[in-house]
């Protein structure tokens, strides 16, 4: 059964597929709701930056540390460094990572920062994912710096 904010999240990367993007969602949740929802916009708006967390932070808009504090965010695909960093930035104290079969970001040094990283491997996660890399390797390898 799926998290229900995991599944959010999956709702996220499907837009994004449906929108012509890389299929990667995120959600950052505070006290059992969601606050912001974000999934890869890189293809769409032609960005260097704009991966699924990033957007969903920006989306989330100015919070506190006090709130940041008490998030979890929820992606899709394990973080890159890039993401992970930002989530160290903001002290987000908890990860749910839907799938790192595709991809695996620095989850140790995450980890060792004192960040509770749960790894699901979400069959759907780790399907859709496989299946965009798959038809669309030139993409992938773009985004992931290959």
């Amino acid at each position: 059964m799926t998290d229900t904010f995991l599944q959010a999240a999956i709702e996220e990367a499907r837009k994004g597929l449906s929108e012509g993007g890389i299929p990667i969602g995120s959600v950052l949740v505070i006290d059992d709701e969601i606050v912001g929802r974000g999934h890869n916009r890189r293809i769409q708006r032609k960005s260097a930056i704009l991966h699924a967390e990033m957007d969903c932070l920006e989306n989330a808009g100015r919070l506190k540390a006090a709130d940041y504090a008490r998030a979890t965010l929820y992606s899709t695909l394990s973080p890159c460094d890039m993401c992970s960093g930002t989530a160290l930035l903001y002290k987000i104290p908890r990860i749910v990572i839907g799938e790192n079969v595709n991809f695996q970001g620095p989850e140790s040094y995450v980890a060792s920062r004192k960040v509770q990283l749960e790894i699901l491997n979400d069959r759907e996660c780790i399907e859709l994912m496989k299946h965009f890399i798959e038809e669309h390797p030139e993409l992938w390898n773009e985004d992931i710096g290959v």
